[in-house]
Order: structure tokens, then C-alpha cells, then sequence
């Protein structure tokens, strides 16, 4: 059943937006590159899947970047017309271009800050893609109120920053309206990447919470296409993430890159939970790289927190330098330890605490009264509402009231800044700083401390300091609920709620002797200096190679409708099996085996009611009455459900529980094909498996006479998953004595005789039907999990070694599209049933009779 959420969604997909109203037809950019033979479908509006296995003549790599803002600024001209632009130097995208091969050519995708006529938007984005290699996406005023100041600010903001919606006045309830237009927004920003994408050369690299359902937008036209994604803020843990009402949309979205970046393992972890508890995907790690299968692609997971642009701080203090910035500040604050806060006007940055805990220091250690300075920087808002105007009113009052209880003629022990400051003045106030404090409650990144320990270390043609070429020192005192934290080793790390323990750290920090500071710089120099930004894009877009390199290889399919869309990578030698085909080869031999899993294979996962019905029963029967056939039903079930629910199908073989029992009609007796035991074994297993299942809601003990399995499918997911690991373990260790096999499958672990699997049932019935005369020439075999696939692979191995013949028409099909040894696939029980039937009708019944087949054992 299709989610609430996906309200209008088909719609919007399509580029249609009704609760927004149209949207202007804007003149199409001039295609930077094209795709031989796909124009057509590239300027179709609809979301038609790209294939194509022709790579343009064009080999040079490009890469797209896109994020909510362009770097670029802009300025309107004299009399208040035209545009003038110039370039953001201190944009990370502009930046992070250092970090990409020299050849690369970078090209932009974004919004602009300024709001641009609608008649002069063609030729803004004319100039802008000729001298800039940007490409502006224009919103029109009411999708870009909701998506950016509702959607992004108003719920993911703040459900990525830990704040949930408990009432109306307090982070305000989800408004539906508000994700149409954040839908409809990510809509026109895959237009305009649409426009100028060559999807067999480029790359694309998207950026941050604002377009997170993009990959989906992109992925549905071009199944191949190779991109990455990155999330600048945090990622909320599963507790916090699941209450949003759009949460597996965004989930599945993100799912659609190739590549998911995220500044530390936290953030990771959370997502891969989010991924786990919400859609069952599990990740493996594979020398050092976290992967996660996802209908045949691995999409990797990537943690690299960002770094900084060391030369443009470099540059910074050279100017300040030059400017007596530095040495102005010196003098001003001359005889005063300076503690330095620079952060955003935002409710998450924790401003107000760090004033609280500069009150509570100068409480506790009175000496620090008229000599400990807190210079608080605060750049201006980005969002708006009732909280910030709360948050903003909170400081100023804090810092009235402490200027009054401590300050003195010549000393204020609050110096609150609160207005835009050049990069310049801010690496001069860094460069007098004794120690910085950040107690933001939640911040992706924040990358103040890198700034500050750059300038620290100063450069060295600097002479505005007698320190410029002495041992460099800095401290840092931060919040532990922020990106940068466990990067920074040496820090004094703090819980930014308790006030008490956050003023105990700043006055360790600026009490703290020259020799130890001077330690922890070197250290985090060292980190700083290594992993600048130039480190991290490089590293991501290594990574993002690496992750695409055998896009091209394989076949690929785009299923499923608006965000539930995502794309199937499959062998290039996988196909859906032709009903037409299989038939025309079925009739035409002579002797044939044909062996049917039943759960997932021919009755579905989802039915309460495993009994096969009626039309099975006679399609089977129909299939045994043509003597040419050998029929199997290979099932991991008991042979007593078996034996009674197929009574009717006289010769129709059966081997239960994998093949521990087996018998070739209904009247022959059960044959135990694997080791004759006492089963001995399952006095030692069944005790772990109770004490695992009483430790563990939701899991059960399935008893079988040649196996125990333990089933945790009920169970949370994350506990469930972890205690199965480690029964794994431990029944590996105390049977290791014992004649079985431990595996673990699909919310399972199996406890089964050595030497048992279908693919030994499969490799008797081949041998068997050779050693009588009838050698199969036809052989079908249908499964739906993983105990099927040793099924496909035994076939290989017994055509090898004879028991086929190399002329054998083989058809191995796997139930569902994904990665599978067989070289074929079905999409459900359904469409089993209807390949059966067709056989069925093709089949000759001339000699159907109730006796036994002339093939026993």
C-alpha cells in the first residue's frame, strides 16, 4: 500500500506542481554536451530511464556540482540594471575544486542568493554558464519560501539537529504542502542539471540536507549515472529520524547515489540504523570501506569529515598582518586572556550556555575577574522564527547581565560582536585567542577550531608577533556534540548543558601550562594542516571513482513509482525469463528435470495460508503426466506438511528440510540422504539457542528433525541482528566437534547436518536420471533465496563433470531481480505460476497414469 506521503508525488515527478501553480517555461540552456541518439529522451519531460550502451565521443570527465546556493555573488549594476557577478572565494564548492584533477572541468548547479526578473533570467544563466560554468536554478517565490525557509529550516533542520515538533509552538507540526514544494524545488534543480549532463562522462556531486530526493529525480533518467552525495549536517539517530512522516522517501532517495559522505562514523551509524530498522538493508565492511546492497548495487558509505582552506587563511593573516589588524587587537585586549566564540546566530549553537559558563567561571575563580575576556562573534541568521527571536533576545540580556555583575571602568568581560566581520579581522581576533570555546548542542562539522589552529601557527614572514617564530600553542575547549570533536584529540571535550563542568574546562584550558599547549597544537596542526579541503574532495571523489567503475558493465533497470523508484544492477547476462522461449525449448526435448522450491517460489512469502491451492496442484499434476518430465518440490520445510499438502501429485518427488529426506513419488518410502546421526548435536545447540531466545524478543526456536533454526525476523532489528552474530560465534565454537554446518541466512541461523543442500538433491536427481538412460537434455530449476542459489551453482559443476550433457538447454531462474547465480529471474509466484501453466499446456498427457515413475531409487 502506498504511503500518505506520496500525495501529488506522481505528479510532481511528472514536473507538474498544482499546489504550488506553474511554473514558468523557461528557455532551455544550449546542451554543453549530448548522448548519441538519446536527445529526444533527454528533452523529454518524463521520467524515461536512459540505457544506453553507446558512450559518447566525448571521453573527457566532468564533474557536476550541485547545492542550494551557486559560488557566486552578485550585484545588481549602475541605475539598477543588469548584473554584475564575481566569484564566492569563500564558498567550500569553489573551494573544494583544489582537490580534483587538474584536467577535470567543474561546472555548477545552484540557486542564487538575489531574486533575478523572470525576464532577465535567460540571460543571467547565459552569462553565468559563458564566464562562470554555473547554471542557476531559478525558484519562483512561493515553492522557494516553503522549500527553503518551510521544509529545510522548519523540519529538517530541525529533525537533523535533534529538535522534534512536541507542539505547534515549538519546532511546528510536519505541513505537507511544505514537502510538495521542497519535491517541487529538487524537480527544477534536476531540470537544470538535465540541460547541460553528458550521464556517460560526467560525475555528479550533490550537496547537503536542501536536495536529498534529487538522486532520485536524476536516477530516473539515467539508470548509470555516476553520483555521489554528501551531508554537511548530522544525521539523527533512528529514535529521532523515524518520527519524520517522509522518512523512507528520503531514505530511498539518498539510496539512488552511489556514493552517501557523512563527517563521522556517528552520522554514518545512524543512517545505516535509519537503513536497517526501516527498509532491512544491511551494511558490510570490506577492506575498510562500508558498502550497502541495495537490489544489486553497492552503494558506499563514506566518512570523512571536511577540512579547510589552509592558503586562504594563510592569506588572511598576511593582511591582517599587513593591516595592523593583529597588533590593534593586542593592544586593545593588552594585559587580558582572551577566550574566542565565533558561530552562527542559531538555535543549536549553544551561545547562551557558553555565556552562562563564562558567568560560572568567573563565579568559581574570581581571579579571572577583570583579566578573562570573552570575545563572542556572531554572524548573522539564516533562518527565522519565533525560537531564533527566543535565542537572540536570551544572549543579549546574558551578556547585559554579566557586564553589570563583573564588568568595571576599562573592562567588560563580555565583548559581544554581533554583526558580519571580514575573514580578515575574524583570523586577527584568532591570532590573539588564548582558547576558543565551542558548545554548540548539535552542529554537523564546525569547522572554528581548524580556523583557529591555522592561524595559530601563523605564517612565517610574519613579524607582527614576538611569538611569530617561537613555539606555536592553542587550546581548545568543544562541545563533544559536534563533527569536528573526535578529529581533535587533544581538546578539552565537554557536555555544553552542564555549565558548571563546561567553566571548569575553559579555566583549565587558559590555567594550563605553555609546554602542554604547546604539545596539543603540534598535534592538531599536524591533523589540520593534512586534512584540508583539498584532502577531503579529493578523498570523496577517489572514493566516488572507485564506487562507479563498473557502472557500465552491467545491466541496470529502473522499477517502482515516485520515491520508491530505484534502479537493479544485475549481470549483463541476466534476463527475464521468456515464456515463449522456454516453452519452445521444452518441447522439443526428450527428457527433462524440473525442480521447484515452494516458499517464495511458488506460494508467496506473504500468504498465511501455505497450503497450495487447487491450480497449483493441477498444473503440477499436468506436468507429471507427461512422462518426459522428472518433477521436484525442494523445500526447506518438514516432510510431513510436504508429504500431506501435496498428497494428490502421486510421483512427484519431494525432498524436505534441504534434502535431508527425499523420495522420488508417493510411494516410496522417505531415504535420509545425509549422515546417519543421532542427532547428539542438538543437545548442545538447542541450550544456546533457548539462551539466546529468552535474551531476545521476538525470536523463536524452529525444531526440525535434521535441523534447528533460530529465526530473529520479529526482533529489533539492530538487537536482533547483533545476537545473531554472536550465536554464530558461539555455536561455531562448541560445535566445532560435531557433524554440522552453522550459517546464517535471512534473519536465521541454520543448524543442519554437514552434507546437506539442495544442490546435492539437484546433483542425485541429475545423476540419477544419467545412470538410468535418461540423461536430461532440459533442466529448470526455480528458487527464491540463498539455499536455491546452491541449486544454480551445482548445475555448472555437473555439466562439467558429465552428469549434463554441454548440449542441456539449462534455464536456473531466481525469483525477484537480483544478483543470483542464475542467469535468469521471474518477478514473483505469480509469474512462476504462469511459466508452469504455459509448460503445463505444452506438455503431452497421452501416458498419465497413477503408477510409479520408471525412475526410483
Amino acid at each position: 500500500m502506498m504511503s500518505r506521503s506520496y500525495t501529488n508525488l506522481l505528479d510532481l515527478a511528472s514536473g507538474n506542481f498544482p499546489v504550488m501553480g506553474p511554473v514558468r517555461e523557461r528557455k532551455r540552456l544550449t546542451r554543453v554536451m549530448t548522448v548519441p541518439g538519446v536527445v529526444s529522451e533527454l528533452d523529454d519531460d518524463q521520467a524515461n530511464s536512459v540505457n544506453s550502451d553507446v558512450h559518447s565521443s566525448v571521453n573527457q570527465d566532468r564533474i557536476i556540482i550541485v547545492a542550494n546556493q551557486l559560488p557566486v555573488k552578485a550585484k545588481r549594476g549602475p541605475d539598477n540594471k543588469g548584473w554584475s557577478f564575481n566569484w564566492d572565494d569563500y564558498s567550500l564548492l569553489l573551494q573544494l575544486k583544489d582537490g580534483l584533477p587538474e584536467e577535470m572541468e567543474v561546472l555548477y548547479v545552484g540557486s542564487l542568493k538575489i531574486d533575478v526578473d523572470i525576464n532577465e533570467q535567460d540571460e543571467v544563466s547565459s552569462v553565468l554558464l559563458e564566464n562562470f560554468k554555473c547554471v542557476p536554478a531559478f525558484l519562483p517565490p512561493e515553492i522557494f519560501n516553503k522549500f527553503y525557509h518551510g521544509f529545510c529550516k522548519q523540519h529538517l533542520w530541525s529533525l537533523f539537529h535533534y529538535m522534534l515538533p512536541y507542539s505547534a509552538n515549538h519546532g511546528g507540526r510536519f505541513d505537507r504542502s511544505l514537502w510538495e514544494a521542497y519535491v517541487a524545488a529538487n524537480k527544477i534543480f534536476s531540470q537544470r542539471v538535465i540541460e547541460v549532463i553528458n550521464p556517460e562522462d560526467d560525475y555528479i556531486w550533490i550537496h547537503d540536507y536542501h536536495l536529498m530526493v534529487l538522486p532520485t529525480f536524476l536516477r530516473r533518467r539515467f539508470n548509470r549515472l555516476r553520483m555521489g552525495f554528501f551531508l554537511h549536517s548530522p544525521f539523527p539517530s533512528s529514535e529521532i529520524y523515524r518520527t519524520s512522516p517522509v522518512r523512507e522517501e528520503i531514505l530511498k532517495a539518498l539510496l539512488n547515489s552511489d556514493l552517501i559522505g557523512f563527517h563521522t562514523f556517528d552520522y554514518a551509524r545512524h543512517f545505516l540504523s535509519c537503513c536497517s530498522r526501516m527498509l532491512g538493508l544491511e551494511y558490510q565492511s570490506k577492506r575498510g570501506y562500508i558498502g550497502l546492497e541495495y537490489y544489486g548495487r553497492t552503494i558506499g558509505i563514506k566518512i570523512m569529515p571536511v577540512g579547510v582552506h589552509m592558503e586562504q587563511i594563510e592569506s588572511a593573516l598576511r593582511v591582517a598582518d599587513k593591516e595592523s589588524r593583529i597588533h590593534e587587537f593586542k593592544q586593545k585586549f593588552d594585559g587580558k586572556t582572551v577566550l574566542l566564540g565565533v558561530d552562527d546566530m542559531d538555535v543549536f549553537k549553544g551561545v547562551n550556555l557558553k555565556l552562562l559558563a563564562m558567568e560560572q567561571m568567573l563565579k568559581q575563580h574570581p581571579k579571572w575577574q577583570g583579566r578573562a575576556v570573552l570575545v563572542q562573534i556572531t554572524n548573522p541568521a539564516r533562518g527565522r522564527g519565533k525560537d531564533l527571536e527566543d535565542t537572540q533576545a536570551e544572549i543579549q540580556a546574558s551578556c547585559k547581565r554579566i557586564n553589570e555583575m563583573f564588568g568595571k571602568p576599562g573592562y567588560e568581560p563580555i565583548v559581544f560582536i554581533d554583526r558580519p566581520i571580514s575573514l580578515t579581522e575574524r583570523v586577527a581576533y584568532y591570532t590573539i585567542a588564548e582558547c576558543v570555546v565551542v558548545t554548540a548542542v548539535r552542529d554537523g562539522m564546525n569547522l572554528t577550531p581548524y580556523e583557529y589552529i591555522a592561524c595559530r601557527q601563523g605564517v612565517s614572514e610574519s613579524a607582527s608577533s614576538s611569538e611569530s617564530n617561537g613555539p606555536k600553542k592553542s587550546m581548545l575547549v568543544v562541545s563533544e556534540f559536534i563533527g569536528c570533536s573526535p578529529s581533535l584529540s587533544g581538546a578539552i571535550r565537554v557536555n555544553p548543558w552542564n555549565c558548571e563542568a563546561t567553566a571548569e574546562a575553559m579555566n583549565k584550558a587558559i590555567s594550563m601550562a605553555d609546554a602542554e599547549t604547546q604539545l596539543q597544537h603540534e598535534k592538531h596542526y599536524r591533523y589540520v594542516s593534512s586534512h584540508d579541503v583539498a584532502f577531503w574532495s579529493r578523498s570523496f571523489f577517489q572514493d566516488m571513482e572507485r564506487t562507479c567503475k563498473d557502472h557500465f558493465r552491467r545491466r541496470c533497470w529502473g522499477i517502482g513509482l515516485s520515491f520508491g523508484f530505484r534502479v537493479v544492477a544485475l549481470d549483463s547476462n541476466f534476463r527475464k525469463l521468456s515464456i515463449d522461449h522456454i516453452e519452445s525449448v521444452y518441447v522439443r526435448s526428450k527428457n527433462r528435470a524440473i525442480l521447484l522450491d515452494y516458499d517464495g517460489t511458488v506460494m508467496p512469502q506473504t500468504s498465511h495460508n501455505k497450503t497450495p491451492n487447487a491450480e497449483v496442484i493441477s498444473i503440477v499434476n499436468r506436468l507429471l503426466g507427461d512422462t518426459k518430465n522428472t518433477v521436484f518440490v525442494v523445500s526447506g520445510r518438514g516432510k510431513e506438511s510436504l508429504d500431506k499438502w501435496f498428497s494428490p501429485c502421486k510421483k512427484l518427488g519431494i525432498a524436505a528440510e534441504h534434502g535431508y529426506f527425499m523420495r522420488w513419488s508417493s510411494d516410496d518410502k522417505w531415504e535420509v540422504c545425509g549422515p546417519n546421526s543421532e542427532f547428539r548435536w542438538k543437545q548442545i545447540a538447542e541450550p544456546v539457542m533457548r539462551l539466546y531466545t529468552e535474551a531476545t524478543d521476538g525470536s523463536s526456536i524452529e525444531t526440525k528433525e535434521s535441523a534447528l533454526v533460530w529465526h530473529h525476523r520479529d526482533a529489533d532489528p539492530s538487537f536482533g541482528s547483533s545476537q545473531a552474530k554472536e550465536m554464530l560465534d558461539h555455536l561455531e565454537s562448541v560445535l566445532a566437534n560435531e557433524p554440522v554446518t552453522v550459517k546464517s541466512g535471512q534473519f536465521i541461523i541454520d543448524v543442519k547436518p554437514q552434507g546437506v543442500s539442495k544442490g546435492v538433491v539437484a546433483e542425485k536427481v541429475f545423476t540419477t536420471m544419467a545412470e538410468s538412460g535418461k540423461q536430461a537434455d532440459f533442466v529448470l530449476c526455480i528458487g527464491d533465496d540463498r539455499s536455491d542459489e546452491e541449486m544454480f551453482e551445482i548445475i555448472s559443476s555437473a555439466i562439467s563433470s558429465g552428469i549434463l550433457s554441454s548440449n542441456t538447454s539449462v534455464f536456473a531462474c531466481t525469483v525477484g531481480q537480483k544478483p543470483s547465480k542464475a542467469k535468469y529471474y521471474l518477478d514473483d509466484p505469480a509469474e512462476v505460476i504462469n511459466m508452469l501453466e504455459a509448460l503445463a499446456d505444452a506438455s503431452d498427457p497421452g501416458s498419465f497414469t497413477d503408477t510409479e515413475s520408471d525412475i526410483s531409487l
